[in-house]
C-alpha cells in the first residue's frame, strides 16, 4: 500500500509498478470468497488511484488483469469500480480514454452489465461524450460498445434510461462528424437502436428535436439583446467610434439532425463493409 500511495501522490516514478501488479494478479486470483473487507479497501484505496497518474499506460493491462480478478470474485463490486473509472476519466488524454473504454467494456461484458444498473446515467453520459469525441479512435471505440452482444442485450433491456442519453452523440455525429469511419459507424448503430424499438426511437427524436428548437429560441433572444447592445453603444458613441464586432451565437439547423435521413443512409450502405466496420478492431494510438 506505501509503495502505491507513494507512486500515485508524490513521485509518480517507479520502475517496478508493472512487476508488482503482475504478482498480485497471481496473489488476487487465490483470494478466498467471500473477498475480505481489507482485500476490498486494497482495491479502492490502492488500487483505484492508480487509474489517475499521467503514464498509467506503462502498467495499465496489468492494472486491468488485477481490477477484472476482483469482479471475476465479487461481481457485487463491479458498479464501485466503474464509478472509480469515472471519477479518474481523463479530460483531454485521448490514448488514456481508449484504455479506459477498453477497461469498462471488459467489466461489463466479464459480469454481463451486472448492478449497472444504478450508475446508468454517469456511465453512458460519459460514453456519449465519447461517442462526440473528434478524436477518431476514441469515437470508434465508444460505439464498438454497441456491438457487444451482452452490452448490447443491456442496452435493449435498459433502453428508456439509456437512449435518450446517447441520442445526442449520434445525431451529432451523423450531421457533422469529420470521419468517414465514425460517421458510417454511427449510422450503423442509429439503424440498430431504431430496429431495437420503433416507437421510442421516434419519441426520442421527438424529443430532441422539441430540444433543439428550445435551444434556437434561446440562442435568437441572445442575438436580440446583443443587437440592442449595439444599438445603444452606437447611439452614444464618440465622432468615429464604433462598437467592436461581436461573435453572435450561432442556429442549429434541425433539418441536420434528422434520424430518419441517418437510417435512408444505413439502408443503403454496404452491409458487408458496415458489419467490418463494426467488428474490427481499434487502430493504435496515434
Amino acid at each position: 500500500n506505501n509503495t502505491f500511495y507513494h507512486f500515485v501522490y508524490n513521485t509518480e516514478r517507479h520502475n517496478g509498478i508493472s512487476e508488482l501488479l503482475e504478482i498480485l494478479g497471481s496473489i488476487i486470483n487465490g483470494f478466498a470468497l467471500p473477498l475480505k473487507d481489507e482485500h476490498k479497501f486494497f482495491l479502492r484505496q490502492a488500487l483505484m488511484p492508480l487509474h489517475k497518474v499521467k503514464y498509467v499506460s506503462m502498467y495499465h493491462t496489468e492494472l486491468a488483469h488485477c481490477i477484472s480478478q476482483f469482479c471475476m470474485k465479487d461481481r457485487d463490486l463491479a458498479p464501485e469500480i466503474i464509478l472509480g473509472i469515472l471519477k479518474f476519466w481523463p479530460q483531454t488524454n485521448s490514448p488514456k480514454e481508449l484504455l479506459y473504454l477498453q477497461e469498462v467494456e471488459t467489466i461489463l461484458e466479464q459480469t454481463g452489465c451486472y448492478g449497472v444498473e444504478g450508475i446508468i446515467t454517469p456511465l453512458f453520459t460519459r460514453i456519449n461524450r465519447c461517442i462526440m469525441s473528434y478524436h477518431f479512435q476514441v469515437a470508434e471505440r465508444a460505439l464498438f460498445l454497441f456491438h457487444n452482444e451482452r452490452i448490447f442485450a443491456f442496452i435493449s433491456d435498459c433502453r428508456h434510461q439509456i437512449l435518450p442519453i446517447v441520442f445526442p452523440g449520434l445525431m451529432s455525429n451523423t450531421r457533422s462528424h469529420w470521419n468517414p469511419t465514425v460517421h458510417q459507424l454511427t449510422i450503423n448503430v442509429v439503424k440498430m437502436c431504431n430496429e431495437m424499438d420503433p416507437d421510442f426511437f421516434e419519441q426520442c427524436a421527438a424529443e430532441y428535436k422539441r430540444n433543439v428548437e428550445q435551444t434556437n429560441e434561446k440562442r435568437k433572444r441572445q442575438i436580440d439583446l446583443w443587437q440592442v447592445v449595439e444599438s445603444v453603444a452606437k447611439t452614444h458613441a464618440v465622432d468615429g467610434w464604433q462598437p467592436p464586432s461581436i461573435v453572435q451565437p450561432s442556429l442549429v439547423n434541425i433539418e441536420a439532425y434528422d434520424p430518419h435521413g441517418a437510417l435512408e443512409q444505413a439502408s443503403t450502405m454496404n452491409l458487408d463493409l458496415a458489419k467490418s466496420l463494426a467488428f474490427a478492431k481499434p487502430r493504435g494510438d496515434i
